[in-house]
Protein backbone atom coordinates (compact mmCIF):
# COMPACT_ATOMS: atom_id res chain seq x y z
CA UNK A 1 0.00 0.00 0.00
CA UNK A 2 1.26 3.40 -0.56
CA UNK A 3 1.81 5.17 2.66
CA UNK A 4 2.36 8.98 3.33
CA UNK A 5 5.75 9.87 4.76
CA UNK A 6 5.79 12.71 7.56
CA UNK A 7 6.99 16.13 5.78
CA UNK A 8 8.07 18.82 7.23
CA UNK A 9 5.81 21.95 7.35
CA UNK A 10 7.89 24.58 5.14
CA UNK A 11 8.23 28.29 6.62
CA UNK A 12 5.78 30.94 4.94
CA UNK A 13 7.24 34.01 3.38
CA UNK A 14 4.05 36.79 3.68
CA UNK A 15 4.53 40.35 2.19
CA UNK A 16 2.20 43.15 3.14
CA UNK A 17 -0.96 42.39 1.00
CA UNK A 18 -0.69 38.83 2.39
CA UNK A 19 -2.03 37.04 5.33
CA UNK A 20 0.87 35.12 7.67
CA UNK A 21 0.65 32.50 10.31
CA UNK A 22 4.12 33.61 12.39
CA UNK A 23 2.05 33.15 15.53
CA UNK A 24 0.22 29.92 14.84
CA UNK A 25 3.43 28.54 13.18
CA UNK A 26 5.07 29.03 16.60
CA UNK A 27 2.35 26.18 17.80
CA UNK A 28 2.08 24.45 15.21
CA UNK A 29 3.52 20.31 15.01
CA UNK A 30 6.51 19.69 12.83
CA UNK A 31 3.96 17.59 10.71
CA UNK A 32 1.98 19.64 8.56
CA UNK A 33 -1.78 18.78 9.05
CA UNK A 34 -2.19 18.11 5.10
CA UNK A 35 0.16 14.75 5.77
CA UNK A 36 -2.56 13.59 7.98
CA UNK A 37 -6.00 14.76 5.91
CA UNK A 38 -4.38 12.70 2.87
CA UNK A 39 -3.61 9.26 4.97
CA UNK A 40 -7.03 9.62 6.08
CA UNK A 41 -8.46 10.53 2.32
CA UNK A 42 -6.76 7.51 1.29
CA UNK A 43 -8.29 5.37 3.66
CA UNK A 44 -11.78 6.90 3.25
CA UNK A 45 -11.37 5.85 -0.80
CA UNK A 46 -10.00 2.75 0.15
CA UNK A 47 -13.00 1.54 2.36
CA UNK A 48 -15.30 2.70 -0.06
CA UNK A 49 -14.06 1.07 -2.91
CA UNK A 50 -14.71 -2.37 -1.73
CA UNK A 51 -17.85 -2.56 -3.61
CA UNK A 52 -16.23 -1.89 -6.60
CA UNK A 53 -14.72 -5.29 -6.97
CA UNK A 54 -18.14 -6.45 -6.23
CA UNK A 55 -20.06 -6.89 -9.61
CA UNK A 56 -17.92 -8.46 -11.76
CA UNK A 57 -17.38 -11.17 -9.23
CA UNK A 58 -20.70 -11.60 -8.25
CA UNK A 59 -22.39 -11.37 -12.13
CA UNK A 60 -21.73 -14.64 -13.07
CA UNK A 61 -23.11 -16.12 -9.58
CA UNK A 62 -26.33 -13.81 -9.40
CA UNK A 63 -27.35 -15.21 -12.87
CA UNK A 64 -26.81 -18.87 -11.85
CA UNK A 65 -29.14 -17.99 -8.98
CA UNK A 66 -31.55 -15.74 -9.92
CA UNK A 67 -31.47 -15.80 -14.22
CA UNK A 68 -30.50 -12.72 -14.37
CA UNK A 69 -28.88 -11.89 -17.71
CA UNK A 70 -25.65 -9.83 -17.66
CA UNK A 71 -27.46 -7.22 -19.27
CA UNK A 72 -29.64 -6.76 -15.69
CA UNK A 73 -26.63 -7.01 -13.72
CA UNK A 74 -25.33 -4.43 -16.15
CA UNK A 75 -28.36 -1.89 -15.96
CA UNK A 76 -27.88 -1.94 -11.61
CA UNK A 77 -24.17 -1.00 -12.42
CA UNK A 78 -25.10 1.63 -15.40
CA UNK A 79 -27.53 3.12 -12.49
CA UNK A 80 -24.64 2.81 -10.06
CA UNK A 81 -21.77 4.57 -12.28
CA UNK A 82 -24.45 7.41 -13.05
CA UNK A 83 -25.28 8.47 -9.73
CA UNK A 84 -21.59 7.94 -8.81
CA UNK A 85 -20.85 11.00 -11.40
CA UNK A 86 -23.53 12.98 -11.24
CA UNK A 87 -23.29 13.09 -6.91
CA UNK A 88 -19.90 14.27 -7.50
CA UNK A 89 -20.33 17.83 -7.76
CA UNK A 90 -23.38 17.87 -5.60
CA UNK A 91 -21.31 15.93 -2.93
CA UNK A 92 -18.59 18.73 -3.28
CA UNK A 93 -20.58 21.74 -2.68
CA UNK A 94 -22.18 19.96 0.25
CA UNK A 95 -18.83 19.46 1.77
CA UNK A 96 -18.25 23.26 1.14
CA UNK A 97 -21.63 24.01 2.86
CA UNK A 98 -21.57 20.94 5.94
CA UNK A 99 -18.20 20.37 6.05
CA UNK A 100 -15.95 17.15 4.95
CA UNK A 101 -16.69 14.88 8.02
CA UNK A 102 -20.81 14.24 7.96
CA UNK A 103 -20.95 14.07 3.88
CA UNK A 104 -17.72 11.37 4.14
CA UNK A 105 -19.89 9.77 6.89
CA UNK A 106 -23.05 9.67 5.46
CA UNK A 107 -21.77 8.23 2.10
CA UNK A 108 -19.69 5.17 4.24
CA UNK A 109 -23.05 4.76 5.61
CA UNK A 110 -24.71 4.25 2.52
CA UNK A 111 -22.50 2.11 0.95
CA UNK A 112 -22.32 -0.16 3.56
CA UNK A 113 -25.85 -0.21 3.62
CA UNK A 114 -26.68 -0.83 0.65
CA UNK A 115 -24.12 -3.86 0.27
CA UNK A 116 -25.66 -5.01 3.40
CA UNK A 117 -29.30 -5.19 2.86
CA UNK A 118 -28.29 -6.72 -0.83
CA UNK A 119 -28.01 -10.01 1.17
CA UNK A 120 -31.90 -10.20 1.43
CA UNK A 121 -32.64 -9.29 -2.08
CA UNK A 122 -34.82 -11.77 -4.49
CA UNK A 123 -35.68 -9.73 -7.28
CA UNK A 124 -34.11 -7.81 -10.20
CA UNK A 125 -35.88 -4.49 -8.65
CA UNK A 126 -34.06 -4.52 -5.55
CA UNK A 127 -30.93 -4.88 -6.94
CA UNK A 128 -30.81 -1.91 -8.84
CA UNK A 129 -32.24 0.31 -5.79
CA UNK A 130 -29.24 -1.34 -3.61
CA UNK A 131 -26.31 -1.58 -5.73
CA UNK A 132 -27.51 1.24 -8.37
CA UNK A 133 -28.99 3.64 -6.07
CA UNK A 134 -27.79 3.39 -2.49
CA UNK A 135 -24.50 2.43 -3.00
CA UNK A 136 -24.02 5.00 -6.42
CA UNK A 137 -24.79 7.82 -4.15
CA UNK A 138 -22.60 6.68 -1.48
CA UNK A 139 -19.70 5.84 -4.20
CA UNK A 140 -20.26 9.19 -5.65
CA UNK A 141 -19.44 11.13 -2.55
CA UNK A 142 -16.29 9.26 -2.12
CA UNK A 143 -14.77 10.10 -6.04
CA UNK A 144 -12.58 12.22 -8.03
CA UNK A 145 -14.59 15.22 -6.68
CA UNK A 146 -13.36 14.41 -2.86
CA UNK A 147 -9.96 13.84 -4.34
CA UNK A 148 -9.71 17.46 -5.74
CA UNK A 149 -11.26 18.97 -2.55
CA UNK A 150 -9.13 17.13 -0.51
CA UNK A 151 -5.75 18.23 -3.12
CA UNK A 152 -7.10 21.74 -3.75
CA UNK A 153 -7.55 22.69 -0.38
CA UNK A 154 -4.83 21.05 1.52
CA UNK A 155 -2.04 21.23 -1.10
CA UNK A 156 -0.15 23.66 -2.84
CA UNK A 157 3.06 22.13 -3.64
CA UNK A 158 2.93 17.80 -4.19
CA UNK A 159 -0.79 18.50 -5.45
CA UNK A 160 0.27 16.59 -8.34
CA UNK A 161 1.41 14.04 -6.70
CA UNK A 162 -1.40 13.99 -4.01
CA UNK A 163 -4.22 13.29 -6.76
CA UNK A 164 -2.22 10.59 -8.10
CA UNK A 165 -1.99 8.60 -4.52
CA UNK A 166 -5.53 9.41 -3.63
CA UNK A 167 -6.11 8.15 -7.37
CA UNK A 168 -4.73 5.42 -6.64
CA UNK A 169 -6.62 4.42 -3.42
CA UNK A 170 -9.61 2.71 -5.43
CA UNK A 171 -6.84 0.93 -7.27
CA UNK A 172 -5.69 -0.63 -3.72
CA UNK A 173 -8.95 -1.40 -2.49
CA UNK A 174 -9.39 -3.46 -5.11
CA UNK A 175 -6.37 -5.31 -4.94
CA UNK A 176 -7.32 -6.09 -1.29
CA UNK A 177 -10.85 -6.68 -1.78
CA UNK A 178 -10.88 -8.37 -5.09
CA UNK A 179 -9.11 -11.64 -4.09
CA UNK A 180 -10.93 -11.55 -0.63
CA UNK A 181 -14.13 -11.22 -2.44
CA UNK A 182 -13.65 -13.68 -5.04
CA UNK A 183 -12.68 -16.52 -2.98
CA UNK A 184 -15.31 -16.11 -0.46
CA UNK A 185 -17.59 -15.73 -3.24
CA UNK A 186 -16.15 -19.42 -4.23
CA UNK A 187 -16.34 -21.40 -0.76
CA UNK A 188 -19.15 -19.39 0.92
CA UNK A 189 -21.36 -17.76 -1.77
CA UNK A 190 -21.69 -14.04 -2.64
CA UNK A 191 -23.58 -12.57 0.47
CA UNK A 192 -21.24 -12.69 2.74
CA UNK A 193 -19.05 -11.29 0.96
CA UNK A 194 -21.64 -8.63 0.33
CA UNK A 195 -21.19 -8.31 4.47
CA UNK A 196 -17.25 -7.75 4.32
CA UNK A 197 -17.64 -5.30 1.75
CA UNK A 198 -20.33 -3.02 4.08
CA UNK A 199 -18.19 -4.00 7.30
CA UNK A 200 -15.13 -2.65 5.60
CA UNK A 201 -17.23 0.60 4.92
CA UNK A 202 -18.34 0.71 8.51
CA UNK A 203 -14.69 0.32 9.81
CA UNK A 204 -13.64 3.66 8.07
CA UNK A 205 -16.37 5.99 9.66
CA UNK A 206 -14.73 6.29 12.93
CA UNK A 207 -11.19 7.34 11.57
CA UNK A 208 -13.06 10.27 9.13
CA UNK A 209 -15.08 11.60 12.35
CA UNK A 210 -11.66 12.02 14.31
CA UNK A 211 -9.10 13.37 12.00
CA UNK A 212 -10.58 14.81 9.09
CA UNK A 213 -10.37 18.37 9.25
CA UNK A 214 -12.48 20.97 6.12
CA UNK A 215 -9.62 23.51 5.73
CA UNK A 216 -5.76 23.80 6.31
CA UNK A 217 -6.89 27.46 8.65
CA UNK A 218 -9.03 25.27 10.91
CA UNK A 219 -5.44 24.31 12.26
CA UNK A 220 -4.16 27.20 11.77
CA UNK A 221 -1.89 26.37 8.69
CA UNK A 222 -1.78 27.66 5.08
CA UNK A 223 -1.93 24.49 2.79
CA UNK A 224 1.30 22.57 2.27
CA UNK A 225 3.96 24.87 0.39
CA UNK A 226 1.63 27.67 0.31
CA UNK A 227 2.59 31.18 1.61
CA UNK A 228 -0.69 32.94 1.70
CA UNK A 229 -4.67 32.25 2.72
CA UNK A 230 -7.00 32.27 0.50
CA UNK A 231 -10.38 32.33 1.79
CA UNK A 232 -12.49 29.70 0.79
CA UNK A 233 -15.83 30.56 -1.05
CA UNK A 234 -18.90 29.43 1.04
CA UNK A 235 -21.55 28.77 -1.31
CA UNK A 236 -24.92 30.11 -0.41
CA UNK A 237 -26.95 27.30 -1.54
CA UNK A 238 -25.10 24.13 -2.09
CA UNK A 239 -26.86 23.03 -5.40
CA UNK A 240 -26.94 26.36 -6.51
CA UNK A 241 -23.03 26.11 -6.48
CA UNK A 242 -23.19 22.87 -7.61
CA UNK A 243 -25.44 24.51 -11.08
CA UNK A 244 -22.70 27.48 -11.15
CA UNK A 245 -19.66 24.90 -11.54
CA UNK A 246 -21.35 23.52 -14.60
CA UNK A 247 -22.32 27.23 -16.15
CA UNK A 248 -18.67 28.14 -15.17
CA UNK A 249 -17.00 25.38 -17.21
CA UNK A 250 -19.72 25.30 -19.67
CA UNK A 251 -18.15 28.49 -21.09
CA UNK A 252 -14.43 27.27 -21.14
CA UNK A 253 -14.07 25.19 -24.77
CA UNK A 254 -11.35 22.98 -22.67
CA UNK A 255 -13.72 21.63 -20.20
CA UNK A 256 -15.77 20.51 -23.10
CA UNK A 257 -12.72 18.76 -23.89
CA UNK A 258 -11.95 17.42 -20.91
CA UNK A 259 -15.56 16.07 -20.13
CA UNK A 260 -15.69 14.00 -23.22
CA UNK A 261 -12.35 12.50 -23.04
CA UNK A 262 -12.88 11.77 -19.56
CA UNK A 263 -16.17 9.78 -20.48
CA UNK A 264 -14.58 7.97 -22.84
CA UNK A 265 -11.95 6.90 -19.79
CA UNK A 266 -15.20 6.28 -17.79
CA UNK A 267 -16.23 4.02 -20.35
CA UNK A 268 -12.82 1.89 -21.24
CA UNK A 269 -12.34 1.43 -17.36
CA UNK A 270 -14.99 0.98 -15.25
CA UNK A 271 -17.44 0.53 -17.27
CA UNK A 272 -16.10 -1.88 -19.23
CA UNK A 273 -13.19 -3.94 -17.71
CA UNK A 274 -14.01 -3.01 -14.18
CA UNK A 275 -17.73 -4.59 -14.26
CA UNK A 276 -17.21 -6.88 -17.14
CA UNK A 277 -13.31 -8.16 -17.47
CA UNK A 278 -13.84 -11.22 -15.24
CA UNK A 279 -17.28 -12.38 -17.26
CA UNK A 280 -15.11 -11.84 -19.91
CA UNK A 281 -12.86 -13.95 -18.58
CA UNK A 282 -14.93 -16.62 -17.50
CA UNK A 283 -16.22 -16.77 -21.76
CA UNK A 284 -12.41 -18.11 -22.19
CA UNK A 285 -12.37 -20.33 -19.65
CA UNK A 286 -10.63 -18.82 -17.06
CA UNK A 287 -11.67 -19.62 -13.63
CA UNK A 288 -13.28 -16.61 -11.66
CA UNK A 289 -10.33 -16.67 -8.89
CA UNK A 290 -7.75 -16.56 -11.73
CA UNK A 291 -9.15 -13.60 -13.26
CA UNK A 292 -9.67 -11.99 -9.73
CA UNK A 293 -6.51 -12.22 -9.28
CA UNK A 294 -5.39 -10.86 -12.87
CA UNK A 295 -7.62 -7.34 -11.83
CA UNK A 296 -6.21 -7.26 -8.77
CA UNK A 297 -2.68 -7.33 -10.16
CA UNK A 298 -4.04 -4.70 -12.59
CA UNK A 299 -4.93 -2.76 -9.30
CA UNK A 300 -1.24 -2.88 -8.21
CA UNK A 301 0.11 -1.32 -11.34
CA UNK A 302 -2.29 1.23 -11.55
CA UNK A 303 -1.19 2.45 -8.11
CA UNK A 304 2.30 2.56 -9.60
CA UNK A 305 1.48 3.77 -12.58
CA UNK A 306 -1.01 6.57 -10.93
CA UNK A 307 1.62 7.61 -8.19
CA UNK A 308 3.77 8.45 -11.50
CA UNK A 309 1.80 9.79 -13.67
CA UNK A 310 0.86 12.27 -10.66
CA UNK A 311 4.88 12.92 -10.30
CA UNK A 312 4.90 13.50 -14.36
CA UNK A 313 1.90 15.67 -14.00
CA UNK A 314 4.02 18.10 -11.79
CA UNK A 315 6.99 17.67 -14.74
CA UNK A 316 5.21 17.53 -17.97
CA UNK A 317 2.87 19.06 -20.02
CA UNK A 318 -0.30 17.44 -19.13
CA UNK A 319 -2.00 17.49 -22.73
CA UNK A 320 0.67 15.25 -23.82
CA UNK A 321 0.30 12.80 -21.25
CA UNK A 322 -3.18 12.64 -21.77
CA UNK A 323 -2.52 11.63 -25.82
CA UNK A 324 -0.18 9.18 -24.68
CA UNK A 325 -2.51 7.43 -22.16
CA UNK A 326 -4.91 7.07 -24.06
CA UNK A 327 -3.42 5.76 -27.60
CA UNK A 328 -1.54 3.40 -24.96
CA UNK A 329 -4.71 1.84 -23.44
CA UNK A 330 -6.42 1.92 -27.31
CA UNK A 331 -4.00 -0.22 -28.10
CA UNK A 332 -3.94 -2.59 -25.45
CA UNK A 333 -7.91 -3.00 -25.48
CA UNK A 334 -7.80 -4.10 -29.33
CA UNK A 335 -5.33 -7.01 -28.58
CA UNK A 336 -7.24 -7.79 -25.68
CA UNK A 337 -9.72 -10.48 -27.27
CA UNK A 338 -6.63 -12.37 -28.96
CA UNK A 339 -4.69 -12.06 -25.03
CA UNK A 340 -7.14 -13.60 -22.81
CA UNK A 341 -6.15 -17.34 -22.03
CA UNK A 342 -7.80 -19.88 -19.80
CA UNK A 343 -4.44 -20.09 -17.17
CA UNK A 344 -3.26 -16.63 -17.95
CA UNK A 345 -0.91 -16.96 -20.10
CA UNK A 346 2.39 -14.88 -21.05
CA UNK A 347 -0.17 -13.03 -23.54
CA UNK A 348 -2.82 -12.17 -21.33
CA UNK A 349 0.28 -10.61 -18.79
CA UNK A 350 0.72 -8.17 -21.74
CA UNK A 351 -2.59 -7.10 -21.32
CA UNK A 352 -2.73 -6.42 -17.36
CA UNK A 353 0.54 -4.59 -17.46
CA UNK A 354 0.59 -2.50 -20.32
CA UNK A 355 -3.51 -1.67 -19.33
CA UNK A 356 -2.55 -1.62 -15.67
CA UNK A 357 -0.24 1.30 -15.71
CA UNK A 358 -2.69 3.15 -17.65
CA UNK A 359 -5.77 2.55 -15.55
CA UNK A 360 -6.04 5.93 -13.96
CA UNK A 361 -3.17 7.61 -14.66
CA UNK A 362 -5.43 10.33 -17.04
CA UNK A 363 -6.48 11.17 -13.45
CA UNK A 364 -3.85 13.58 -12.13
CA UNK A 365 -3.48 15.51 -15.67
CA UNK A 366 -7.10 16.06 -15.61
CA UNK A 367 -7.33 17.34 -12.43
CA UNK A 368 -4.16 19.74 -12.78
CA UNK A 369 -5.57 20.89 -16.66
CA UNK A 370 -9.09 22.19 -14.24
CA UNK A 371 -7.37 23.71 -11.24
CA UNK A 372 -5.59 25.48 -14.16
CA UNK A 373 -8.32 26.91 -15.88
CA UNK A 374 -10.79 26.99 -12.80
CA UNK A 375 -8.19 27.80 -9.99
CA UNK A 376 -10.61 27.71 -6.81
CA UNK A 377 -13.30 26.21 -8.35
CA UNK A 378 -12.01 22.93 -9.47
CA UNK A 379 -13.59 20.73 -7.01
CA UNK A 380 -17.33 21.60 -8.24
CA UNK A 381 -16.52 21.90 -11.82
CA UNK A 382 -14.30 18.66 -11.93
CA UNK A 383 -17.36 17.00 -10.35
CA UNK A 384 -18.82 17.60 -14.09
CA UNK A 385 -16.29 16.80 -15.67
CA UNK A 386 -16.18 12.92 -13.25
CA UNK A 387 -19.86 13.54 -13.63
CA UNK A 388 -19.02 12.84 -17.56
CA UNK A 389 -16.77 9.85 -16.97
CA UNK A 390 -19.28 7.94 -14.64
CA UNK A 391 -22.32 8.53 -17.53
CA UNK A 392 -19.47 6.96 -20.29
CA UNK A 393 -18.76 4.17 -17.57
CA UNK A 394 -22.83 3.75 -17.10
CA UNK A 395 -22.98 3.37 -21.19
CA UNK A 396 -20.17 0.70 -21.33
CA UNK A 397 -21.43 -0.77 -18.04
CA UNK A 398 -24.83 -1.47 -19.86
CA UNK A 399 -24.05 -1.77 -23.72
CA UNK A 400 -20.87 -4.45 -23.12
CA UNK A 401 -23.69 -6.57 -20.99
CA UNK A 402 -26.27 -6.17 -23.90
CA UNK A 403 -23.88 -7.05 -26.57
CA UNK A 404 -22.35 -9.89 -24.86
CA UNK A 405 -26.00 -10.94 -24.15
CA UNK A 406 -26.57 -10.65 -28.02
CA UNK A 407 -23.27 -12.26 -29.25
CA UNK A 408 -22.13 -14.70 -27.20
CA UNK A 409 -18.61 -12.65 -26.08
CA UNK A 410 -17.38 -9.86 -25.53
CA UNK A 411 -14.88 -8.88 -28.40
CA UNK A 412 -17.17 -6.16 -30.18
CA UNK A 413 -16.94 -4.08 -26.96
CA UNK A 414 -13.62 -4.25 -26.67
CA UNK A 415 -12.94 -3.22 -29.99
CA UNK A 416 -15.22 -0.18 -29.91
CA UNK A 417 -13.60 1.00 -26.86
CA UNK A 418 -10.08 0.87 -27.95
CA UNK A 419 -11.35 3.05 -31.18
CA UNK A 420 -12.88 5.48 -28.68
CA UNK A 421 -9.52 5.38 -26.93
CA UNK A 422 -7.95 7.18 -30.13
CA UNK A 423 -10.76 9.62 -30.54
CA UNK A 424 -10.10 10.73 -26.79
CA UNK A 425 -6.32 10.88 -27.78
CA UNK A 426 -7.59 13.39 -30.34
CA UNK A 427 -9.66 15.60 -28.21
CA UNK A 428 -6.95 15.83 -25.40
CA UNK A 429 -4.79 17.20 -28.29
CA UNK A 430 -7.52 19.68 -28.79
CA UNK A 431 -6.95 21.62 -25.67
CA UNK A 432 -5.19 24.84 -26.15
CA UNK A 433 -2.41 25.41 -23.34
CA UNK A 434 -4.28 26.74 -19.97
CA UNK A 435 -4.91 29.71 -18.31
CA UNK A 436 -6.72 30.52 -15.41
CA UNK A 437 -9.69 32.29 -16.48
CA UNK A 438 -10.43 35.54 -15.03
CA UNK A 439 -13.49 34.16 -12.81
CA UNK A 440 -12.04 31.25 -11.76
CA UNK A 441 -10.25 32.12 -7.92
Amino acid sequence: MVSFMPLVDREPVGDSGSVTLTAARKSAPRIHWAWVVAPVSFVAILGAAGFRSVPGVMMNPLHHEFGWSHGTVGLAMSVNMTLFGLTAPFAAALMDRFGVRPVLSAALLLIASGSALSVTMTTSWQLVLLWGVLVGVGTGSISMGFVATVATRWFEARRGLVTGVLTAASATGQLIFLPVVAEVTTRHGWRWASLIVAAAALSVIPLVLVFMRNYPQDKGLTAYGATTTEPAPVPASSFRAAFEGLVIGARVPAFWLLAASFAICGMTTNGLIGTHFIPAANDHGMPTTVAAGLLATIGILDVAGTVFSGWLTDRVDPRLLLVVYYTGRGLSLLLLPSLLSPQAEPSTWVFVIFYGLDWVATVPPTIVLCRNYFGARTPVVFGWVFASHQLGAAIAAGGAGWLRDLQGDYDLAFYLAAGLCLVAAGLCAQIRKPQVSAGAE
